[in-house]
């Protein structure tokens, strides 16, 4: 494995109060794992994603790259760039054991960082005055410790707001050139004059938060580059992309961001949801599927020992439009089957007339587990809906009776293996079939 020093010249190398914000981004995190785990896979065009007609992909290896693969593309059309594509369906229980590791290293460097999902961070270096470091020396260190303690390569930028920093950890990663891999130069400061630079030539859809849709409103305003969002007053922005998008539009345009690094940033849901390489149809086949994804689910909050109170359940259609469902009880649940009687009432009042290619649930405002006063949630609060006041007063009653169940389960499984154990639901013709993987089926089906 190659890696780049970074050359720091005295004239060059800024303090931390010229350059507070450091981004580190992870290379092709998912394709990356997969090719530690199964080191045969080194040298061959990788992607994690839905090898299916449905597939997209979430992950490529740089190999695969050169091919023109990359995230969110079509899985077929990946396959037909690259024949010999290789697509796997992913791990996330491994991704996220790499994603603590590296959290963990971050955290040696400071305590004042902000996770973005699994492979990206940002860190606030300001505390770190008193230690005399140098951005640039500690940006180098820690691309070369995770290196050296994960085998993965990362893009660390260096900048003095989020807007900066983020565009610098990009800059610093390889990129592909006419099917050539052009190697980053690892670690990267962004100047004033490097701003200065970039602020005129940037197209407006590497700006943080632009995506398709934004880049295609802005477009038909003739606002395709940076520049030309400078000459646009805010109001106007804001009738096409709303008041929040156009005031962090206007401030990038002035290169400012004021956005903080968050530190203990909390989660805010627990999901799970699966597109179907055939449609489902009528509400056995939702419901059943519904089951799969609720014991998903709750194995994901055990394991955080939370509990949660709001449970969504979500459909999209093959015509691709979308509805969703929620219901708050008075109460935390965690248990698989309180969830999935919570997740079936929701289904109930859905129509599902039309056949359903996605279907997602989620797990929302959470207590901790020890915090989940059962007793106080005798007196359930009216619904408009008397199958889901029944379902929450049978969810109450699960979620009573089947803990010490629930408890013994899961430490068998901690102590032997997640298929050690399962219950009847988790059985079929090929045996004991543990889903332990929340988002499995996120790219599409394998």
């Amino acid at each position: 494995m190659k890696l780049f020093a970074v050359s720091i010249s005295p004239s060059k190398n800024p303090s931390v109060d010229e350059s507070p914000i450091l981004h580190v981004d992870l290379d092709a995190f998912f394709a990356s794992v997969e090719i530690l785990d199964d080191p045969s896979l080194r040298g061959k065009p990788v992607a994690v994603g839905g090898a299916g007609e449905r597939g997209v992909i979430a992950s490529a290896s740089y190999e695969a790259r050169r091919y023109g693969v990359r995230s969110a593309m079509p899985s077929v059309v990946a396959k037909r760039a690259c024949p010999s594509l290789i697509i796997l369906p992913g791990h996330f229980d491994r991704y996220e054991v790499y994603s603590r590791e590296f959290h963990s290293i971050v955290r040696d460097l400071t305590p004042d960082y902000e996770p973005l999902g699994l492979d990206e961070v940002f860190a606030d270096l300001r505390s770190l005055r008193r230690l005399n470091v140098w951005p640039l020396e500690a940006g180098a260190a820690l691309r070369q410790r995770i290196t050296d303690e994960l085998g993965l390569l990362c893009g660390v930028g260096l900048g003095r707001n989020k807007l900066f920093a983020k565009l610098a950890s990009k800059e610093a990663k390889p990129r592909v050139v006419d099917r050539g891999l052009v190697e980053g130069s690892g670690v990267f400061w962004v100047s004033p004059e490097q701003e200065a630079r970039w602020l005129e030539v940037l197209p407006v859809r590497a700006l943080w938060g632009v995506g398709p849709a934004t880049s295609a409103k802005l477009s038909q305003l003739g606002l395709n580059y940076v520049r030309d969002l400078a000459r646009v007053d805010e109001v106007t922005l804001a009738r096409h992309v709303g008041p929040a998008m156009a005031a962090a539009l206007a401030a990038y345009a002035k290169g400012e961001d004021y956005r903080e690094v968050v530190v203990d940033r909390e989660v805010k849901s627990v999901g799970h949801d699966q597109t179907f390489a055939r449609s489902l149809v009528g509400f056995e086949e939702v419901t059943a599927a519904l089951r799969v994804h609720a014991a998903v689910v709750a194995r994901a909050l055990r394991e955080r020992h939370l509990v949660a109170r709001t449970i969504t359940v979500s459909v999209r259609y093959d015509d691709l439009t979308s509805v969703s469902r929620s219901q708050t009880l008075p109460f935390g649940v965690d248990d698989d089957d309180a969830i999935a009687s919570i997740a079936h009432a929701l289904v109930a009042s859905v129509d599902l007339s039309n056949s359903v290619r996605l279907l997602g649930l989620y797990a929302s405002s959470f207590l901790e587990r020890s915090d989940n006063h059962m007793q106080l949630a005798f007196g359930l609060e009216a619904t408009s809906s008397d199958e889901k006041s029944s379902a929450a007063v049978s969810s109450r009653e699960q979620q009573v009776d089947r803990a010490a169940l629930r408890d013994a389960i899961d430490e068998i499984r901690r102590r032997f293996g997640r298929t050690s154990l399962g219950t009847a639901s988790e059985l079929n013709e090929h045996g004991l079939d543990v889903t332990t993987q929340r988002g499995r089926h996120a790219f599409g089906p394998e």
